[in-house]
């Protein structure tokens, strides 16, 4: 069982937010936070990584990331994660999100591949303070598409579930996709799933900082000058919670550049500088 527990708190001293508590059993791991954004240098930038090269057989994987009060931080992956092959069992990953009082967190992973014969459960639950904000992604690809691999894992199911300190719920999202169907047309490409599209992002944006109404009107501008590959829809939460975004498409370079673009847009209206391009290996 892979575990990954960081916690990080706001320094008053040196005017940053800092890791405070790290603990970490294979394949999960991180090196050190970063900080290399010079409009944000109090902002740790932590890349999270696996040392099996990705997701096996029955691997159980989880991540608790706690974020106390007024703490400013991102965290990403160092790439793509991999479902391989599985003849029995499946894999799940399991990550739990906490963000405190004023607290502002980015937790953009890059997408999941899953392989042919993969089968791999997510969960992710956050505890979000009516203060804090948070921008949160998930892209899945329908196989590796360069080896013309699409839709021939056998299930991938993602659960997302935000509420309250005091548990109230604040979204609930769930995606189900089993190809099924004939060898011709999975049933993953159906119209009323992924339209015969390759990649699924997803973008949700929960802050108090600005309206839902504000927030939905500047990702359909980002996307609507950077997205020409496919389909995407922008909705606002319910109470003015923030906004949700999807989006499918083909080219994974487009839907990269999608992303960022409207990660980016959402980073600048919430925190008034611009996000920093993150190198990655």
């Amino acid at each position: 069982m892979g575990v990954l527990q960081l916690g990080f708190e706001r320094n008053p001293a040196r005017n940053r937010t800092e890791l405070v508590h790290h603990y970490q059993k294979s394949p999960l791991q991180i090196m050190r936070p970063l900080y290399f954004d010079p409009l944000r240098p109090d902002v740790p930038y932590t890349y999270v990584m696996s040392s099996g090269g990705g997701v096996l057989q029955a691997d159980r994987l989880r991540t608790d990331l706690t974020f106390g009060a007024g703490t400013s931080a991102h965290v990403t992956t160092q790439a793509q994660t991999r479902v391989y092959r599985m003849d029995n069992d499946y894999a799940s990953s399991v990550t739990h999100i906490t963000a405190g009082s004023d607290a502002y967190v980015e937790y953009l992973p890059d997408a999941v591949i899953p392989f042919a014969g993969s089968r791999l459960y997510q969960h992710t639950s956050v505890t979000l303070d009516e203060s804090a904000s948070l921008l949160l992604a998930e892209t899945v690809y329908a196989g590796r598409l360069a080896r013309n691999e699409r839709h021939r894992y056998d299930v991938y199911a993602s659960d997302l579930e935000v509420r309250r300190p005091d548990g109230r719920l604040v979204a609930l999202d769930r995606v189900r996709l089993r190809p099924g169907g004939t060898n011709d047309r999975p049933a993953a490409e159906e119209l009323g799933v992924l339209a015969e599209h390759d990649i699924l992002a997803m973008l949700y944006v929960f802050t108090p900082r600005v309206r839902a109404a504000d927030l939905t009107d500047l990702l359909h501008d980002a996307l609507s000058t950077t997205f020409d590959d496919g389909l995407f829809g922008i909705s606002a939460l319910p109470n003015d919670a923030g906004v949700w975004m999807r989006l499918l498409a083909n080219d994974p370079v487009s839907v990269a550049r999608a992303n960022h673009a409207a990660a980016a847009a959402a980073h600048e209206m919430l925190t008034g500088t611009a996000a920093p391009a993150i190198r990655k290996t």
